[in-house]
């Protein structure tokens, strides 16, 4: 009984948020925002600001939880708009503490599923990385997705050290990236670019020796050395 009320109250509380976020759909932004996404995906046209605020009252119901309610991200995923999607990454943002190695197969469901850089950015350098960071064991897992033929993984691979800093596992990074150097692909190449420029900020003469050491891409090349 207990089970079933807490069923009702899940699926009343996703229509609820569904209700409200299409009760702000925006049609001129939610062109704008398709075009931006270049039409792969339908929006609302709820910018972040107001989606944040619309939200907020469902999130705080999971503040006190101390595990991912992957029932909640799972129903806002499968939603057709965006937004939902933003959403259900926003949520999990803010549970992150609470992330194990144990989540990496729903992440990587979410890495695959929808896959565009929008989404698979914010799952790699907040998520993904969280755990990298926190549960050094699952390297190797992580590193392999870097060989995946899936490109939403191997970008995953390369960028989701972003945040480290001088923490940065210089092997890792290195690893992920001499698997993709032979890459024509324009997601992986900025990739590699991305995460050197970011290591560059802390360590630019490792960066710059592994650029000269390395037959990288000319885009790879060019969003590297910014900052050098």
């Amino acid at each position: 009984m207990l089970k079933n009320t807490f069923i009702k109250i899940f699926v009343v509380e996703i229509e609820q948020l569904t209700a409200i976020f299409y009760s702000h759909s925006n049609p001129e932004k939610r062109l704008k925002m398709e075009n931006y996404m270049k039409n792969n995906f339908p929006f609302l046209g709820i910018q972040t600001p107001v989606r944040s605020k619309l939200q907020k009252p469902f999130l705080q119901r999971f503040k006190s939880e101390k595990k991912i309610n992957w029932d909640w991200v799972q129903s806002l995923w499968d939603l057709k708009e965006r937004e939902f999607q933003y959403s259900a990454l926003d949520y999990l943002i803010t549970k992150k503490k609470h992330l194990t190695p144990a989540d990496l197969n729903q992440l990587k469901y979410l890495i695959i599923t929808k896959s565009w850089w929008d989404s698979v950015d914010l799952i790699a350098s907040h998520l993904i990385g969280f755990i990298v960071r926190n549960y050094p064991e699952v390297k190797q897992d992580v590193l392999q997705w870097s060989a995946s033929e899936n490109i939403w993984l191997k970008r995953t691979g390369i960028i989701c050290q972003l945040k480290f800093k001088q923490e940065t596992d210089t092997l890792f990074l290195s690893q992920a990236i001499t698997k993709n150097l032979n890459s024509n692909e324009f997601f992986i190449n900025k990739a590699i670019g991305w995460a050197l420029r970011e290591y560059s900020k802390c360590n630019p003469h490792w960066v710059s020796e592994f650029i000269e050491n390395h037959p990288l891409s000319s885009l790879s090349k060019k969003e590297a050395g910014k900052y050098l």
